[in-house]
């Protein structure tokens, strides 16, 4: 697709500024490559360990039913508010009637959390793999190559939206290269005794099943975030009422038909005790189907999936905390541009830092960990959020709105607080925490600013 020619802003003596040059296919390449990832390379074997047999499908059909219900919501918002920052401006200006600027100022406090903890799993899951290579890696030599991965990230990000968009679509055919490769070996080798044998009581629908079902979904959930990648950078896309709800829609249900067929052509390779305790699955598939080289070869691929996610995650988050701050509500560093390559810079540094620390973690405690902070703010106020601006603001233009609204926001309150549930005690009670730290902050900030609660509230109606 050709890129529509922008001026240099030093030629035009213009201020740093968000250029509009992303269109539809640069922007499915963008969501579809988060959402992919390492994902479904590190989850399948905890998925089925969860539920305990090839029923973990289970798993992965609930979590695309949940994606696109939240899914749906993200393009109707983002359609009619396509602002830098996403969920940000969606909070801001459903609650700022009751609340000030309190909820949107708690989603800037929690997704500078949430958000790159979610890379840091794609950084871990990148040097597991890069374990098939090299096992027994001192831990010295592990994490420095893991802050190694996210420097390399960082320079890269370092240039303008339309050099992105490219590297972008690169990555992307590598991502359905390493994909295709192993779906393409597992149905050379496919046994359906294996991916449709279930143990007995697979199907009692007890405490048990539940518990299974709840932690599974959490890694499905999981890897199928990044479909909203492209609400966070509405401001460079080139007709955003029309690309971003397709960019979200589409990239769910081309990720849904990938990643069911995948889990069936695992699970129909391996016995699914031998998937759940496995590392590295899928070079473990691509040595018993196709041999060792081809296994060296796919893991490659591999790598640079993961490291492709890494990098449309930073470039998305990074773009979280600028509004805010340039609404006065977050530190007014995140809201500078970069004087030349017309980007949040020190957002995208901040964000890789924390990157980077959280890479020292186990993966299973940091999933769950980003999945409840997440939860608690992002998910559950936006599609609040949606309800509001719905009631208050019938005015607003909406060049897309949610199909059979609000039955799929519904679907999605009840699948997102089950998540919140079966996240487990220690992720909960740090999210609680967080989020309290969270109202101190954002009381020490209002006192400071003289906004409401000590203050008049600021209706501003950008949209």
């Amino acid at each position: 697709m050709s890129e529509m020619p922008t001026a240099a802003p030093n030629a035009s003596n213009q201020p740093p500024h968000f250029s509009r040059t992303v269109g539809l296919i640069p922007a499915i390449a963008i969501n579809m490559t988060q959402i992919c990832g390492i994902g479904p390379f590190i989850t399948i074997p905890l998925i089925v360990g969860a539920m305990g047999g090839p029923q973990a499908i289970i798993g992965w059909i609930l979590g695309a039913i949940l994606a696109i219900c939240d899914g749906l919501v993200w393009a109707e918002l983002g359609a009619a508010m396509p602002g830098a920052g996403g969920t940000y401006i969606y909070l801001r200006e459903a609650f700022q009637y009751r609340t000030g600027r309190l909820m949107p100022f708690l989603f800037v406090w929690t997704a500078m959390i949430f958000i790159p903890l979610t890379m840091a799993t794609g950084v871990i899951g990148l040097m597991d793999y890069l374990g098939y290579y090299f096992p027994n890696m001192p831990w010295w030599l592990y994490h420095g190559v893991s802050l190694a991965i996210v420097g390399v990230v960082i320079f890269a990000l370092y240039r303008n939206i339309t050099t992105i968009a490219r590297i972008t679509m690169v990555l992307w055919i590598i991502m359905f290269l390493a994909m295709g490769t192993l779906i393409a070996a597992c149905f050379t080798h496919f046994h359906p005794q294996l991916a449709f044998s279930y143990p007995p009581g697979a199907f009692k629908f007890g405490s048990a099943f539940f518990l299974g079902l709840g932690q599974g979904l959490i890694y499905s959930a999981y890897d199928y975030m990044g479909y909203n990648t492209t609400a966070y950078m509405a401001e460079e896309m080139r007709n955003p009422g029309r690309i971003l709800p397709r960019s979200i829609i589409y990239s769910i249900l081309g990720m849904m038909v990938l990643y069911l067929v995948m889990n069936v052509g695992v699970l129909g390779v391996l016995p699914w005790k031998q998937v759940a305790a496995s590392d590295h699955i899928g070079s473990i598939i691509l040595e018993q189907t196709w041999g060792k080289p081809a296994a060296l070869i796919f893991t490659g691929l591999i790598i640079i999936t993961a490291l492709a996610s890494v990098y449309t995650g930073l470039l998305g988050g990074s773009r979280v905390p600028f509004n805010a701050a340039r609404d006065k509500v977050f530190l007014p560093i995140f809201g500078r541009l970069h004087p030349r390559l017309n980007f949040p810079h020190l957002a995208l540094v901040t964000m890789g830092i924390v990157t980077a620390i959280g890479t020292f973690f186990p993966l299973d405690t940091v999933i769950n960990a980003l999945t409840a902070v997440m939860i608690i703010v992002q998910s559950l106020g936006q599609i609040v959020a949606l309800v509001v601006l719905r009631r208050r603001r019938p005015d607003l233009k909406r060049p897309y709105k949610m199909f059979w609204y609000p039955l799929p926001g519904i679907i999605a309150i009840v699948g997102w607080i089950y998540l919140y549930y079966s996240s487990g005690t220690q992720p909960i009670l740090l999210s609680l925490i967080w989020l309290a730290l969270g109202v101190g902050a954002f009381l020490i900030w209002a006192i400071l600013e003289k906004q409401w609660p000590f203050g008049p509230k600021e209706i501003r109606e950008d949209y």
